[in-house]
């Protein structure tokens, strides 16, 4: 009797095995359209190969293609893992269960589980498992990475989550038999990745100014001539702000009403959109002020935005951008993760920075994908001349400095001339941080060798904030020509309200920033045995206050603001 009873349960085993092999798939409910109409229902497809009562596969979204792993099957139960390799070393993982009645899968997001490898500890759902630091640049792959947990608010096949609450199961139905993803837009090969040589351009770290803080999906031609006309005559030009940079939503090619409008011509030509009706024109017209032309695109299919980006046509977009009069490339990864392995970032990189070498126009490459993937020890390699290390800053003190002290710690064996870190677009003139915080901003980015890419409204700048923009000192403690990013020396006090010391090596000297990140005003002290220097009686100048500070022989102390920094030049 007990050997029936083994063979029933091992053959039902099988059979649930066979029943579970092939491609299922489950609908949530897209975002409206305009007019109140529905948006077109997201469809998200789960592929299982069984192997006995193993299995592995593939969980694809419109965004992105993530490895099922570790699956197991027990009667009609199934357990299995989704893998994300695009982020982190080692991936990212998400726990699923399942129930298989006939040609009804059931699945539920496991809370409250360990993620299962590389020991990242309590996980509460796939959207804290897989999500990254929220940015508009990051809302299309965090929607696709919480699909799960949106299809049980409402979303077709869903279960009864509400707002708030634990992810709703998903029920799918089987289509098919096929136990194979196949990609709607599967690329060639790769060439095994070989670094490239330098491309010789920023040779410092970029200055200039972007769209995207002041007018995200806002920007036109317009507004571009009127900032560069403002960069020109307000003495930022002439402190080195020379690119001015236009972020997305400059392209057509985008959805309108649940339908496709086309971004290419019939010869496959990128388009723009109504709000730059002659890109060469605007080129022409800021290359008059003596200021470069940047833009913006993305290895996937679309932008962040969700408008054309260069997938299957670098080449032909470089070429295009080139006859522009285009000089900088933003380069934001978004929906690569539609059609590339996170393997594959290095290489899908660097099909586009020879694209643009192959141009013969000197266009600087600035790699955006948020330093998923340990990005500065392949990004000059992959021929970025900068490259994004985090998400996307906010205009507020929490996020300045948590971008800004925290998440630049290790990161300077990466930086040097041609070849820079980018701790992403100052939010210096945009109202949410004081004077003083501000001052911390400027100083700070400096001492990082970070690009200074302003984003304010440069047309209506006050007297303080050009003040700080345009402090030729601290400037140039961020173009000095020996390249050096600046580390911290020590740091004291709970987490986040820190007193900390920096330096950076100059050509001549070191730079050293006191920085308070306290609630309270407080008295700092710096050792010049500690900073490097040996030289007796150094000349020690302040860089805010415009004057040199004598009776520094061995150390200085100051009273530093909360929030606030004491920037000094000793030699």
């Amino acid at each position: 009797m007990y050997r029936l009873a083994s063979c029933v349960l091992f053959f039902s085993a099988l059979a649930s095995a066979a029943d579970l092999a092939g491609t299922w798939q489950f609908e949530q409910a897209g975002r409206g359209g305009r007019g109140g109409q529905p948006g077109a229902p997201i469809v998200n497809t789960f592929v299982f190969k069984v192997d006995g009562t193993k299995f592995t596969g593939a969980y694809a979204t419109p965004q992105q293609v993530l490895d099922i792993v570790n699956g197991s099957i027990s009667g009609g139960e199934i357990a299995f893992q989704t893998s994300d390799d695009h982020s982190t070393i080692p991936p990212r993982l998400a726990n699923y269960t399942g129930t298989l009645e006939g040609d009804q899968l059931t699945l539920t997001v496991v809370m409250g589980q360990q993620a299962g490898r590389g020991g990242r500890g309590p996980q509460t759902s796939v959207t804290a498992q897989a999500t990254r630091a929220a940015s508009p640049e990051q809302t299309a792959l965090d929607e696709a990475i919480a699909a799960a947990a949106q299809a049980g608010r409402g979303g077709r096949g869903g279960g009864g989550g509400g707002r708030g609450g634990p992810p709703g199961p998903m029920i799918l139905k089987k289509i098919s038999s096929d136990t194979v993803y196949h990609a709607t837009n599967p690329h060639p090969p790769f060439p095994p990745f070989k670094p490239i040589p330098p491309n010789g351009l920023a040779k410092t770290p970029p200055m200039g100014w972007n769209s995207w803080n002041k007018f995200a999906g806002r920007v036109d031609d317009k507004s571009v001539r009127g900032m560069a006309d403002a960069i020109a005559s307000s003495g930022m030009r002439d402190a080195g702000y020379i690119y001015v940079n236009i972020d997305d939503t400059w392209e057509q090619g985008r959805t309108v009403d649940g339908a496709w409008v086309p971004g290419r011509d019939k010869d496959g030509n990128i388009l723009t959109n109504e709000k730059f009706p002659d890109m060469k024109a605007l080129a022409d017209y800021v290359h008059s002020k003596g200021l470069k032309l940047g833009i913006y695109s993305g290895p996937g299919p679309r932008t962040c935005a969700g408008y054309e980006a260069t997938y299957g046509h670098e080449e032909q977009d470089a070429k295009t951008w080139a006859k522009w009069g285009i000089d900088y490339l933003k380069y934001d990864w978004c929906s690569g993760n539609q059609v590339y392995q996170g393997s594959e970032h290095p290489s899908a990189y660097q099909k586009m920075a020879l694209a643009l070498r192959a141009t013969g126009r000197d266009i600087i490459f600035s790699l955006c994908q948020y330093g998923w993937l340990n990005v500065g020890e392949w990004g000059a390699d992959a021929g970025g001349n900068l490259w994004r290390t985090t998400g996307d800053i906010s205009d507020n003190w929490n996020s300045m400095s948590h971008i800004g002290f925290d998440l630049q710690v290790g990161r300077e064996k990466y930086a040097g001339p041609g070849h820079w870190n980018d701790a992403d677009m100052l939010e210096i003139g945009n109202g949410g941080m004081t004077e003083t915080e501000y001052q911390t901003h400027m100083s700070l980015w400096s001492m990082l060798a970070s690009p200074l890419l302003a984003g304010h409204d440069v047309r209506t700048m006050p007297d303080y904030i050009a003040d700080i923009l345009l402090n030729k000192e601290v400037i140039a403690i961020d173009q000095d020509p020996a390249g050096i990013q600046g580390a911290r020396v020590s740091r004291i006090g709970p987490e986040g309200y820190t007193l900390e010391v920096w330096k950076k090596p100059l050509a001549k000297g070191v730079a050293v920033g006191l920085f308070n990140r306290s609630l309270d005003t407080a008295r700092m002290t710096v050792k010049w045995a500690d900073v490097g220097i040996t030289a007796e009686n150094p000349k020690v100048r302040d860089l805010w206050m415009h004057r040199d500070i004598t009776n520094a022989a061995t150390e200085y102390s100051v009273n530093v603001p909360s929030h606030g920094v004491v920037m000094l030049r000793v030699e």
